[in-house]
């Protein structure tokens, strides 16, 4: 197999797993993360077939050599999986400007740039492919995180209509919708006391979203998501969204119950510890 695939957020928990599974597969893989050090260790550990590529997907510049090295070095892509993303819980009405177009900017508008900066190689695949990692949260509003469910809104809307648009192109162009993952960001939020809707059920681990990215490769569909009960929860609770301000007050009690347990989880397996009170991650 002679595929090539680009990963972003490689250096995160999703993007580790999504790199050594294509890896397994026979790819090569470019890992694309702002963390050098940690994509540079990653490759080490992954072995031949992986290279890394230290990037801010916020520069439309840093994504154009990127392209351009992924021109130089392979002539081709075959597979771009827009993976990085980053959640912030800040209420809205005191959070910055800055934050506000910092999240957008790398949720939103990266994989939007970087997909189209893609298409003149992805055309010369013979079997080119688009995965997008969105979230439930682009089903789903978050009171706690309205940037993120804004950019995750957009960015589903966005890659049905781009895989609408070049389905006779001959580019595929699907979305893995996952609820709350296991990763070193979600741990964060609920050290932080972020969403609480986040954790109804136990968080899946990450191995659960790349299944089914391997899934989008074989057989090839605008979405898909790991968990499909909370998708049909989710889109269920939208059909009737002047409901959502009593409908979010019985899930933020379940989420809170869970968060807890959660946190009690992290402490019990020595990832999480109490200071004056307070969780700190280890």
């Amino acid at each position: 197999m002679n595929e090539v695939a680009v990963v972003t957020g490689a250096a995160g928990g999703i993007g580790q797993v999504i790199c050594a599974r294509l890896l397994q597969r026979g790819m090569r893989v470019v890992m694309v993360d702002i963390q050098a050090e940690r994509l540079q260790q990653l490759a080490i550990k992954l072995g031949e077939g992986a290279t890394p590529f230290a990037a801010d997907l916020t520069d439309q510049q840093a994504l154009g050599r990127l392209m351009a090295f992924i021109e130089v070095e392979f002539g081709h892509l075959d597979i771009l999986i827009n993976n990085a993303a980053v959640t912030r819980v800040e209420p809205f009405d005191t959070r910055s400007v800055d934050s506000i177009v910092g999240e957008l900017n790398i949720n939103l508008i990266s994989p939007l740039v970087l997909t189209r900066l893609a298409i003149p190689l992805l055309k010369r695949s013979t079997d080119a492919r688009v995965i997008t990692t969105v979230s439930l949260g682009g089903i789903f509003p978050m009171p706690e995180s309205p940037i993120y469910s804004a950019s995750k809104f957009g960015l589903r809307g966005a890659m049905l209509s781009i895989g609408l648009d070049l389905a006779d192109k001959g580019i595929k162009v699907g979305s893995i919708l996952p609820a709350a993952t296991e990763t070193p960001m979600l741990q964060q939020e609920a050290i932080d006391g972020g969403n609480a809707l986040q954790f109804i059920d136990p968080p899946q681990p990450p191995e659960a979203v790349a299944d089914q990215v391997l899934l989008m490769l074989d057989h090839p569909c605008l979405e898909r998501t790991p968990k499909a009960s909370e998708s049909w929860l989710s889109k269920l609770a939208m059909l009737f969204p002047n409901l959502l301000p009593r409908a979010i007050g019985l899930f933020r009690k379940r989420g809170e119950k869970g968060m807890q347990r959660y946190l009690d989880s992290l402490g019990q397996r020595g990832l999480a510890h109490r200071v004056d009170g307070q969780w700190r991650l280890k």
